[in-house]
Parts: structure tokens; C-alpha cells; sequence
């Protein structure tokens, strides 16, 4: 009998090592894990379980000891949600501890579809850079990360073509985003795990500004698909970090001016919104704004307040 698709291992000693960042979506947690352990690029995985509900924890555990992974999967459990970075750092520092896992590791969320053939044209291409600190796959919408002085991370179409169909290339960016992330074993050791401070949001673009500033390049792997399947958060959360967190790394980059000019931008945007409700962008929440502003005027980063959290049902 022919072995099929699925059966076909690309060689690569060891297997890539794979962090999955769980918070209380069992089963689509599940399913990413089951998608990469179908991939041909033979993998180790683990799962970073961030402080589910107990319910949760235990279906994943009982879903993910339905896949007959043997040792391939492991799950570290975090006693708090400390948020995607932190929660990440977890797999990451366990990684590095690891002489045996390789040189990269790969990164991504529970929910995470991969196109064929994304890890191992991944792996490939950033082979082929000597000096490739970190990576991501292409989500497919033509655009790519830029950092702006006053604006932080963002992204912008990109200035060259895509590839040809079937083929994969490197192109320099500014910061990978955090579909599915590839990073170098000597780059996190040259310049560290992620920034603690930034829970969700722009601690891509945090990491990837210390690793350019140590001489490492950063791409996106064009034509290497991969996609999010659900985007879950509230809009207060997401509208609070993302104010509270722009500012911060606007600050950490390019200093107290500019982060000073950036938070009057969002105070204007806050009133413009308020009396233009027509000109409001999907991602608004006037009052979650002003409390991302607050707290960086109050050094006051981490885990976000209670109080623009979703409300449990």
C-alpha cells in the first residue's frame, strides 16, 4: 500500500519544536495541535495552557490524549493568564533549556490553520538567511509589518510582488506578526524572550526592534500560508491594549516626545469619535482609550483591569 500525503516526513533531526498558547478553546486547540502533527515537517509540540478554567484544562487534556502523539506533545500549565507574551515565555524558556530542540522554534495562538506546505517552505527560507533571527508565515493579504516612530507597528502593502505559485521567499520586514512565528535559538539568546509588560499587542514588534538593533533580520515568508480562524476578543480589551501598549513601545522606541505626540493623537481620535460616531474605526471604545492612556501615564502595564475584560456569563 502507497503511503499517503500525511505519511510523508520531510527530514529534519530534531523535529521543530512548536509552542501553542492555549486560554479556554479546548477544541480548537486541539485541532491546531492535530494540524501540525499532520504537517510532513516532523514537529515536537507545546502547549502553554494560560491559567484556562478548570473545565477547559481538563478537556484539552482529554482531547489532546486522544490523538496518539506519544511523547510529541507536552503541556505546561501556568498558574495565571499572564497574557500571549508571557504565556509564550513559558514555551520559549523551556525551548532554550533545550540543547536537543534545534536551532527555531515555531510560535503561534490555539486557533491556527496551516496551508500545505507552510512549515517546511518556512524552515527552508529562513535556512537561507545567514543571519535570520525571526520569522513568520504570510497570512495572505499582500500587506507587511512596518514600524512608524509615531504610530508603533503597523503594516502596509508590500512594495514587491508575491513569488510565483509554489514558491516561497524571504522579505525583510520590520517585525513578524503573531500568526505563526519562527525564532532563532542564538537571536533569543543574543536579546531575550518577550516583554512582559505588553500582556497582547506589539510585543512582536518589542522583540523584533531589540533584534534588529543587535544586527539580526527579521522577514516574512511570502507564499508560506497560514490563517487565524477566530478572533475572540472583546473590543474594549483589544481597543486597551492595543492604546496602552502602542504608547509604551512608541516610548521604548523612539522616546518620551514622541510618545507624548502619539497619546495626544489618541486623545483626539478619542473626542473625534465621540462626536463623529460615523468616522469610528471597528476596534473603538472611547472609555477603554482613555484607560490605556491612563495607565501608561501611570506605568501601570501587564494584565489589563478588571474592568474592560468581558463579562462571564
Amino acid at each position: 500500500m502507497g503511503e499517503s500525503a500525511g505519511d510523508r516526513r520531510e527530514p529534519l533531526d530534531p523535529p521543530l519544536r512548536v509552542v501553542v498558547v492555549h486560554w479556554n478553546q479546548p477544541a480548537a486547540c486541539a485541532e491546531t495541535v492535530e494540524r501540525f502533527l499532520r504537517d510532513p515537517l516532523p514537529v515536537r509540540i507545546t502547549v502553554v495552557d494560560n491559567a484556562s478554567s478548570p473545565t477547559a484544562r481538563s478537556e484539552l487534556h482529554a482531547r489532546l490524549g486522544t490523538l496518539d502523539a506519544g511523547d510529541a506533545v507536552e503541556v505546561i500549565e501556568s498558574p495565571v493568564n499572564s497574557g500571549f507574551g508571557p504565556g509564550a515565555n513559558l514555551g520559549l524558556r523551556a525551548f532554550l533549556d533545550r540543547s536537543d530542540d534545534g536551532d527555531w522554534v515555531a510560535l503561534c495562538p490555539h486557533d491556527v490553520e496551516l496551508f500545505p506546505g507552510c512549515l517546511t517552505a518556512s524552515i527552508r527560507t529562513v535556512g537561507t538567511e545567514p543571519m535570520a533571527g525571526l520569522a513568520c508565515a504570510d497570512v495572505g493579504d499582500g500587506m507587511v509589518p512596518v514600524i512608524d516612530p509615531y504610530f508603533g507597528g503597523m503594516t502596509v502593502p508590500s512594495p514587491t510582488p508575491p513569488p510565483p505559485e509554489g514558491s516561497t521567499a524571504w522579505e525583510d520586514v520590520a517585525y513578524p506578526h503573531g500568526t505563526l512565528m519562527f525564532l532563532r535559538r542564538a537571536c533569543l539568546d543574543d536579546v531575550g524572550v518577550f516583554d512582559e509588560r505588553y500582556f497582547s499587542y506589539c510585543e512582536e514588534a518589542d522583540l523584533a526592534r531589540r533584534a534588529a538593533a543587535s544586527g539580526w533580520r527579521i522577514g516574512l515568508i511570502r507564499n508560506a500560508r497560514v490563517q487565524n480562524l477566530h478572533l475572540g476578543s472583546s473590543v474594549a480589551l483589544v481597543d486597551y491594549l492595543q492604546t496602552r501598549n502602542t504608547i509604551l513601545f512608541v516610548r521604548e522606541l523612539s522616546g518620551t516626545y514622541h510618545a507624548f505626540i502619539r497619546t495626544c493623537i489618541t486623545l483626539i481620535q478619542v473626542v473625534s469619535g465621540l462626536l463623529r460616531p460615523a468616522s469610528r474605526p471597528l476596534v473603538f471604545d472611547a472609555r477603554a482609550r482613555l484607560l490605556g492612556v491612563r495607565d501608561v501615564v501611570r506605568r501601570r502595564f501587564g494584565p489589563p483591569p478588571r474592568s474592560v475584560l468581558p463579562r462571564q456569563s
